[in-house]
């Protein structure tokens, strides 16, 4: 039976594919945004075809705030009053349990506990424990799933923030974000399926680049396309002076007939990928402008979101951009806020951090809840890794850093039918291994994937003789929190 089903959604797709060839490559271009295997570079499997779930999704698209760094779990989400007792005391063996660590650590002669300078109080009727930096996100407590499990491999940024995004600590392979996009494809023919937002905060920053949202493997048409704050958000997007409209649709049909000529002789699928992103900067020309014009929203919006939503380039400003794109169609917006590597200084810090972040992070939820989007949407706020409970260097009452910790850290979300109000999850007295409940990198990206419709054992593609997917060999769907 699946397998007539299956049969039955190709028949159909190859008709629309035959009446989009029937037109010409122009309106190839326009319609095989939402044809990933029938214009893919590789020798693609057909589990995704057309843009279609593999079964009724719960989301249609996803913001994911991504806090570039990796923001202290104990100093946000996870209550540790036991960190406070024992205040100066020696992290005991039994609960490191040899375990390796980063060269900036490994040498200390001490590893002192050291609680959380701020203080926690519970929110909601959840009861969800919330620092004293994150009073907005304690304010939609009951919006959110906590999650305080999460566990990576990856000591070290770079793989650690390669690992969340593309399901792999090395490069080279496609984002999250293009895989969405060439499992979904676009709902908006004048967006892109997957854009990119960037901002830094107050703290040591860790950079971030382009590989992070590439297509990796996939066709070039799924890479992220980067909006940026200065007078024109897409690089290379308007005409040249001098260059009317009208003839820059005439340069692109003679383009394009120039493009299937050179397909038809090469069937190089990157030349109607190319095509597609010619067209796509075309129709975006009109669409850009109006998503990135603020100027129409109410002020109770920007009181709601803080006075910076209206500075482009700030975090508030990212945040209300993207619930501008989602709410018009794009499936994927990935925001990368930069600023979390407190390995000293910690208190003073992270308190400018959570500053920037914590007002505009529980405004989009709101936001979208109150226009009836959350249910469709899944947002996202977590970092790479988490931090270590005891002090890295001198330990002060006011003054402390914390190294890298990969053992247990913690991720929110909200809507996409995720269950809200809940805390999936229980780490140790110390903060420092899991004790219920462990959710593993792939196993978060697979129940992304999940409340999109999509299998992340059927979502793949075949490249260099073996099939790839985000989720590698391994992952496992939360159903614990799922609605």
């Amino acid at each position: 039976m699946e397998k007539e089903i299956l049969e039955h959604r190709l028949n159909i797709n190859r008709r629309k594919f035959l009446s989009k060839l029937s037109l010409g490559i122009g309106s190839i271009a326009l319609g095989s945004l939402l044809i990933p295997d029938l214009f893919s570079g590789g020798e693609s499997d057909l589990d995704v075809i057309a843009g279609l779930p593999h079964f009724a999704p719960k989301a249609k698209r996803v913001i994911y705030l991504f806090q570039d760094g990796a923001p202290s779990q104990l100093e946000s989400f996870d209550y540790k009053p036991k960190l406070r007792e024992m205040m100066g005391q020696e992290l005991p063996p039994s609960v490191r349990g040899g375990q390796i660590l980063t060269g900036m650590t490994a040498n200390q002669k001490s590893f002192p506990l050291a609680g959380s300078f701020y203080d926690f109080k519970q929110y909601g009727k959840s009861g969800l424990w919330v620092s004293d930096l994150f009073p907005h996100i304690g304010n939609i407590a009951d919006d959110i799933c906590m999650i305080n499990t999460i566990y990576t491999e990856a000591i070290n940024h770079d793989p650690a923030l390669t690992f969340f995004q593309t399901g792999a600590q090395q490069g080279n392979r496609p984002s999250m974000g293009s895989w969405v996009s060439y499992g979904l494809g676009s709902e908006n023919k004048n967006l892109p399926a997957f854009t990119v937002l960037l901002s830094k905060g107050k703290g040591n920053g860790q950079g971030v680049y382009s590989k992070l949202w590439s297509n990796g493997f996939l066709d070039s048409i799924h890479q992220g396309v980067q909006f940026s704050s200065s007078e024109n958000p897409v690089l290379y997007l308007n005409d040249q002076p001098g260059i009317s409209r009208q003839e820059r649709r005439k340069m692109l049909d003679k383009l394009a007939e120039l493009n299937e000529m050179s397909y038809k002789e090469f069937n190089d699928p990157e030349i109607t990928a190319k095509v597609q992103q010619y067209e796509m900067a075309y129709r975006m020309q009109s669409a850009v402008p109006e998503i990135m014009d603020v100027s129409k929203e109410s002020d109770d919006i920007v009181k709601m979101y803080g006075p910076d939503c209206l500075v482009p380039g700030t975090y508030a400003a990212n945040c209300l951009l993207a619930r501008k794109l989602s709410e018009s169609g794009v499936r994927f917006v990935q925001l990368y806020h930069q600023g979390w590597d407190q390995h000293s200084n910690l208190p003073m810090e992270m308190a400018g951090q959570a500053k920037d972040v914590d007002q505009a992070s529980a405004a989009l939820v709101t936001d979208l809840k109150q226009r009836g989007l959350l249910d469709e949407t899944l947002v996202i706020w977590g970092g790479e890794f988490g931090r270590t409970n005891y002090s890295q260097g001198k330990l002060e009452k006011a003054n402390y850093g914390r190294d890298h910790h990969p053992r247990c850290f913690s991720i929110w979300m909200a809507g996409g039918g995720i269950k809200p109000g809940i805390v999936y999850g229980q780490s140790d007295e110390f903060g420092y291994n899991i004790v219920k409940d462990p959710v593993h990198v792939h196993d978060f990206h697979a129940t992304i994937l999940n409340q999109l419709g999509l299998d992340h054992t059927k979502l793949t593609f075949k490249s260099q003789g073996r099939r790839y997917r985000l989720t590698d060999v391994a992952g496992n769907v939360v159903k614990g929190i799922i609605s």
